[in-house]
């Protein structure tokens, strides 16, 4: 059984920069899409980029020209560089993927942006 792991969130002023980082066990991980989504208190859960085996990227429009999504496949790790962070940013930011069918979410990390 794959697992995600989310780290890199906290708490930053608007107009800041977080890494987020999102690491999978198993060589499965690196052959296979990589989708981050967050999720807001009160609201319901969105996507936010999403990137492939062969690094092709996808973004949100809310997060275009702001966010950059990448992945490391010698460290299992895809990462979310979050730049010019805006309030509305303010989300549990979790990572998944797709295996043998099944959704495969990782516990999420908190990323809070202060107005």
């Amino acid at each position: 059984q794959v697992q995600l792991v989310e780290s890199g969130g906290g708490l930053v002023q608007a107009g800041g920069s977080l890494r987020l980082s999102c690491t999978g066990s198993g060589s499965f991980f690196s052959i296979t899409v990589v989708d981050w989504y967050r999720q807001a208190p009160g609201r319901e859960r969105e996507f936010v980029a999403s990137i492939t085996a062969s690094s092709s990227t996808n973004y949100a429009d809310s997060v275009k020209g702001r966010f950059t999504i990448s992945r490391d496949n010698a460290k299992n790790t895809v990462n979310l560089q979050m730049n010019s962070l805006k309030y509305e940013d303010t989300a549990v930011y979790y990572c998944k993927i797709v295996r043998r069918g099944i959704e495969v979410w990782g516990q999420g990390t908190l990323v809070t942006v202060s107005s």
